[in-house]
């Protein structure tokens, strides 16, 4: 598809702002994205080519040439080295997601999918939810490993869906962070947003929506701490962002802060952080199901490291 020109007035209440603050506002782009447009010559003031930092004027005419949007998303059926069937019925699959895979396909994703996997392995799950994530009812982070439902049935998606939405699943996670947080269990309530500079994370952020972390200690090393965490709620990046902002991110977590040296000498090349146990009323008759995924290879070397040298 071919890109597309948007000409649109400058309203006199943005007269002076910065054309990367004023295109975001009229468009309701990120700044970043309206930086990035007008660093690649997209933008123009009146007809004149402008930079991000320049002025714009009230009533003047502004003139946004769009990237043309990105081809439709399609599932591609390949077997995901690694994924291990948990259980399976009519219903559900229940699957341990290895790390390196998405849940579903995604614009700009070419690696392997939960889904995919699952396609290729003969399953077939339902059809409900958009074209490229059907049958998905939550998802965990490619830098993330451990349990995921997938919802086979189409009664099993919209009831797994409202149990999502009211809380009421069991989701733990495991996770190695830096350092001992003080108290050694607590709940870390802090709203989740984009992060205002970089579009690629998550930060605390009064603009966000409500998230709810609660945490518990397994064990504390010299170094670090291993952590049980329940979520209340499901953000993006919500247990990496939620520790960070506690100052103690998940040990090789180099996006939201960790120490690059300890994880290097862990070998750790993602976040210590993996799903270790999941429940919820089955959606067929209600009963309660809970499941467990050990640690994979990687974590598991790297807590071994770190409780060996706190010896």
């Amino acid at each position: 598809m071919l890109p597309e020109t948007r000409t649109l007035p400058v309203p006199e209440g943005l007269e002076g702002e910065r054309v990367d603050a004023a295109l975001a506002r009229m468009l309701g782009f990120s700044r970043t994205r309206a930086a990035e447009l007008a660093a690649a010559g997209k933008v123009r003031l009146d007809g004149i080519e402008v930079g991000k930092s320049e002025r714009v004027t009230g009533g003047a005419w502004l003139e946004v040439e769009m990237p043309a949007p990105p081809a439709p998303v399609r599932m591609v059926a390949e077997p995901v080295e690694g994924m291990e069937i948990v259980h399976d019925d009519d219903d559900l699959v229940v699957v341990a997601k290895p790390v390196g895979v998405a849940a579903h396909p995604s614009p700009g994703w070419t690696g392997p999918t939960v889904i995919g996997g699952l396609a290729a392995a003969g399953f077939r799950v339902a059809t409900s939810g958009a074209a490229e994530r059907q049958g998905i009812v939550h998802r965990l982070d490619v830098g993330t490993s451990g349990l995921m439902v997938v919802a086979k049935s189409e009664l099993a998606y919209s009831r797994l869906k409202q149990q999502f939405r009211d809380r009421t699943v069991d989701k733990r996670y495991h996770a190695l962070v830096q350092g001992h947080p003080d108290p050694l269990s607590g709940t870390i309530d802090a709203p989740i947003g984009r992060h205002p500079q970089h579009d690629y994370k998550w930060a605390v952020t009064a603009a966000g929506k409500p998230a709810v972390t609660h945490y518990d200690l397994v064990e504390a090393f010299r170094a670090a701490s291993l952590l049980d965490i329940r979520l209340e709620t499901g953000r993006t990046h919500q247990i990496r962002v939620h520790m960070a902002a506690h100052r103690h991110p998940c040990v090789g977590d180099l996006t939201y802060g960790a120490d690059p040296t300890l994880a290097r000498r862990l070998r750790l090349t993602r976040q210590w952080l993996h799903a270790v146990r999941l429940g919820f009323e089955h959606p067929a008759d209600g009963r309660w199901a809970e499941f467990e995924s050990g640690y994979p290879d990687d974590l598991r070397h790297a807590l071994d490291t770190v409780r060996a040298e706190s010896a």
